[in-house]
C-alpha cells in the first residue's frame, strides 16, 4: 500500500517510516504542511498519516485541504495537543482516527491496518488471470500457490498490477517503487522483473509481465491476458550502476 507520513520530526517520521515499511508498505516522508497537500494531490495515498504541528501549514489546515481533494482516503492523526477540542475539530474536518502522542507504533500500525481494511476504494485484493496479490497481507498467490516475494518484488509487482492494462517505463517504475532519480542510471527494474519472472513461473516474453520495447513493462488487461504474448525484447543496460543487493 502506499502511505504518506507528514511529521516535522525527522527522526520520529523515520522511525515511522521504518515500522510501516515492516508491513511491506511503500511510504513517502514530508516534512512540512505544504509538502504533504502536494504529495497527497500526486499520489492519493491508500492512508495518509497527519501531525498537527507542522510548519508552513498547520495540520488542520492541511487536513481540510485533504479532504477538499479526496472526502475518502483514510487520514489519521498525530498530536501531542491534549485539549479534547483539537480531537473533535479534527474528527469534524474529516480525520478517521487520531492517535495523542506518546503512542505505541504497534499500536499505530494496527490502527492503520483497521483503517485499510474498512475503506473498499483502497482495492486490497488485486487480479491478473490466476495470479492474485493481498495488498494489505503483503501476500501473492498464482493458482492458489502461494508465492514468497521480497518487499520490493511485491511493491514493484504491486505497481504493474495497481495500473494494469497500462505500460509503465522504467523511470516511473524507479521513482515509484525505489525513489530513485532516472538520472541513476541503473538496471535495477529489469533485474527485479527477471526474478518476478521466475517467482511467477512466467518466462519471457511473459504472460503476465510482457515487456514493451523501448517503453517498460506492462501487466495486460483480461482481454489482453486472453491474447498471445508478442516476443519483444528490451534493450538492457550492460552494467547497473548500484547493488541490486543492497536495494532489495
Amino acid at each position: 500500500m502506499r502511505l504518506l507520513v507528514a511529521e516535522d520530526d525527522k527522526a520520529l517520521g523515520q522511525f515511522l517510516t521504518r515500522g510501516l515499511e515492516i508491513d511491506g508498505h511503500r511510504v513517502r516522508q514530508v516534512d512540512d504542511g505544504a509538502a504533504a497537500v502536494e504529495a497527497f494531490r500526486q499520489e492519493l495515498p491508500d492512508l495518509t498519516i497527519l501531525e498537527l504541528n507542522l510548519p508552513v501549514k498547520d495540520g488542520e489546515q492541511v487536513l481540510a485541504e485533504l479532504r477538499a481533494i479526496d472526502a475518502d482516503l483514510p487520514v489519521l492523526v498525530l498530536t501531542g495537543r491534549q485539549e479534547v477540542e483539537t480531537r473533535i475539530r479534527c474528527l469534524d474536518l474529516g480525520a478517521d482516527d487520531l492517535m495523542v502522542k506518546p503512542f505505541s507504533l504497534h499500536e499505530m500500525r494496527a490502527r492503520c491496518r483497521a483503517l485499510l481494511r474498512r475503506k473498499r476504494e483502497a482495492r486490497l485484493q488485486l487480479r491478473a488471470g490466476d495470479l492474485e496479490i493481498d495488498r494489505l497481507n503483503h501476500t501473492a498467490r498464482r493458482s492458489g500457490r502461494s508465492i514468497l516475494l521480497t518487499n520490493k518484488e511485491f511493491a514493484l509487482l504491486e505497481h504493474l498490477m495497481l495500473n494494469r492494462g497500462q505500460c509503465i517505463s522504467r523511470v516511473d517504475l524507479l521513482d515509484a517503487v525505489w525513489n530513485m532519480e532516472p538520472a541513476q542510471t541503473t538496471n535495477i527494474v529489469d533485474v527485479y522483473v527477471n526474478y518476478l519472472r521466475r517467482k511467477l513461473h512466467d518466462p519471457p516474453p511473459g504472460i503476465l509481465i510482457r515487456t514493451v520495447r523501448g517503453q517498460g513493462y506492462v501487466v495486460p488487461s483480461d482481454a489482453e491476458l486472453a491474447q498471445p504474448a508478442t516476443p519483444v525484447l528490451a534493450v538492457l543496460p550492460s552494467k547497473a550502476a548500484g547493488s541490486v543487493a543492497e536495494m532489495q
